[in-house]
């Protein structure tokens, strides 16, 4: 007999609570505790047995379609496979429907795609269609917030082949007492639309909307419940969008795919590196090219300093792209164990193009921009530095350095300060090893 248990969660991150509070413990956030009904059958006898299978077996490796668009087919691991589940999160404004919208367009010309939305009309999605130029594109469409018409729709035997959800906050299952984008229904939701996709072995990709600090909106269990996960960053000042995957079950995680906005749409970058350069200065003080690594990939990117003489009590530290928490610790080091003094300035970094930089391997970089803003020499134009730094201010090795010089050479670097445990390279580019943060700082000195 089903058994009514009442319990409390956070519409903001999920978390459950015995009882009602006024703040939530886990993401701190006032009058977000509602209430709502559990209901649990118990559990009788009458399963099927398991069957165990060995664990080297046969292994049939899944066919990919491909979408057309190559940086998206990059950040999926090669292309879609069937009844892969996608979830797509990104700031509002950014072109998570844009590209949605594209990539679909691209699929119908050679399978049968569907694109429901929630929060858009038909003519709004025409609009942005038109403005594409994909409005004579074969894509089925329909606007509906209706969790069940949705599955009375897909749940039959030759549905769409690639179905779009824009977006799942804004649908909702009449079977639950809850509004449209709280935990139950986004939860509930998401698991029945997986368990279709499943069933009927066609790819879904969800849109989700994400909180002011970034995450995906909703309960964590989202994000498990699919195979992959997709992150839409970029500033929307800058005309770079940066396809992220977090998760893959079927390619490789933190792999990028770099596109540009334009009137036209989100344009594919298929050499990052010599965009995100395109602008960069000579001879100009606290400017230094980090070569780092974003899943396969090795990018280049400017990384920009600027060190001024502060005259408040606490100076300002202000950081684009990086955490700040990693400069402090970089100022730190420079100042205990290389004597620098930056107590009594102003610090600013700022990563160029409106990427943002995830590795440790870029402390080394960010050391030099310090050390040439600071003492006003400048950084080789023709150099890169990477590698990453330990609290006494030793300089550790990175992974994948042969790719990331490869990458140098190409577009013309000549010269690479790095790590000496990465020194041994095939490469025929000009290296500077140093072991200690002090060998870098001597670089300026004697400049």
């Amino acid at each position: 007999m089903a058994k009514n248990k009442k319990f409390f969660y956070c519409t903001k991150c999920g978390a459950t609570y015995g009882k009602w509070q006024g703040q939530c413990s886990a993401c701190k956030e006032w009058d977000s505790i509602s209430e709502e009904q559990e209901t649990h059958n118990q559990l009788g006898e009458g399963g099927a047995k398991i069957s165990f299978v060995a664990l080297d077996g046969k292994q049939d490796l899944p066919e990919r379609t491909t979408t057309g668009m190559e940086e998206f087919d990059r950040v999926c691991g090669g292309g879609l496979v069937d009844s892969m589940c996608i979830l797509v999160g990104g700031d509002p404004g950014i072109g998570k429907s844009t590209i949605l919208l594209q990539v679909t367009s691209a699929l119908a010309e050679k399978i049968e795609t569907a694109y429901i939305s929630g929060e858009e009309s038909i003519d709004q999605i025409r609009i942005r269609a038109k403005r594409l130029h994909k409005e004579k594109s074969n894509v089925s469409l329909a606007s509906t917030n209706s969790m069940r018409d949705i599955v009375t729709t897909l749940d039959v035997a030759n549905p769409p082949k690639v179905v779009i959800i824009d977006s799942i906050q804004t649908l909702y299952y009449d079977g639950l007492d809850s509004a449209p984008g709280t935990v139950s229904q986004v939860r509930y939701c998401a698991s029945e639309l997986v368990r279709l996709a499943k069933k009927r072995n066609f790819v879904l990709i969800i849109v989700g909307h994400v909180t002011k600090e970034g995450n995906i909106a909703g309960p964590r269990v989202l994000e498990h419940m699919v195979d992959t996960v997709l992150y839409f960053e970029g500033d929307r000042g800058h005309q770079f969008r940066i396809l992220r995957a977090v998760k893959n079950r079927f390619g490789a995680t933190d792999e990028i795919g770099v596109f540009e906005m334009t009137d036209m749409g989100l344009s594919e970058v298929h050499n990052p590196s010599a965009l995100f350069l395109n602008d960069r200065q000579e001879n100009v003080h606290g400017s230094c090219v980090f070569a780092g690594m974003e899943g396969t990939r090795p990018v280049l990117m400017e990384i920009q300093a600027l060190v001024a003489t502060s005259s408040l009590g606490m100076p300002r530290r202000s950081v684009l792209g990086w955490e700040s928490s990693r400069l402090s610790m970089i100022l730190a080091v420079l100042e205990a164990r290389c004597g620098l003094q930056f107590s009594n300035h102003d610090v600013y970094l700022n990563i160029a193009g409106g990427i943002k930089i995830n590795e440790p391997g870029a402390d080394l970089a960010v050391a030099a921009a310090l050390c040439s803003a600071l003492s006003g020499n400048s950084v080789p134009n023709d150099a890169i530095v990477f590698g990453e730094i330990g609290l006494s201010g030793e300089i550790r090795s990175v992974g994948q350095s042969e790719n990331r010089l490869k990458e140098a050479t190409k577009l013309g670097f000549t010269k690479a300060i790095i790590p000496h445990r990465n020194s041994e390279t095939k490469n025929t580019i000009q290296l500077k090893t140093i072991s200690h943060i002090i060998e870098l700082v001597n670089l300026f000195k004697n400049d």
